[in-house]
């Protein structure tokens, strides 16, 4: 993961907040003006009231009316960009479980890598070995038939090739 995935998620985990926070706010003024609408609309059952003062409480009803759908209205956005805030973490949080999951497998092959290149270098120089180790011996066998055919040639040599050496008289030596 990276840094900026990071503060992005917990500025957007922030952002949820502060907007659960303002719609439970906008929840609350529904309330209250439901309580108050229900309260006039209770209260003016019992009473017949004068056209002017029903004219003011129409008017105020539209304008209460106006106001809740309004309320409505942006309780209905802040809910629709809470679960879309919603989906961008359920996602950030999958790839960042991904990730996860692939730096520990990239982690565990690379611990493994050692082992793995030491093992295949094994089984690439045993042929090495067997071949050094035959040439090895092919050499001590010609070496030693070298040998033999140059002490066989010495031989031969000196039987061919005699060579007269001078004869020295007899000196004998005073007793």
């Amino acid at each position: 993961m990276t840094q900026v995935e990071l503060p992005n998620i917990q500025a957007l985990q922030t952002e949820v907040s502060n907007l659960r926070e303002e719609l439970n706010m906008r929840d609350q003024l529904v309330q209250q003006l439901s309580q108050e609408l229900f309260r006039l609309v209770k209260g003016n059952t019992n009473i017949t009231p004068s056209p002017a003062l029903s004219e003011q409480h129409l008017a105020e009803m539209r304008k209460l009316r106006e106001q809740l759908q309004g309320v409505e209205e942006q309780v209905a956005f802040y809910q629709e960009q809470i679960s879309e805030r919603d989906g961008e973490i359920y996602q950030l949080r999958q790839t960042v479980q991904e990730l996860t999951d692939r730096s520990r497998m990239l982690e565990q092959v690379v611990q493994e890598l050692p082992t793995l290149y030491r093992k295949k270098f094994n089984e690439r120089i045993v042929p090495i070995k067997e071949k050094v180790g035959q040439l090895q011996r092919e050499n001590r066998q010609l070496h030693a038939e070298l040998q033999s055919v140059s002490y066989r040639l010495a031989v031969r040599n000196r039987n061919v090739t005699h060579v007269d050496l001078p004869s020295f008289p007899k000196v004998e030596l005073p007793a």
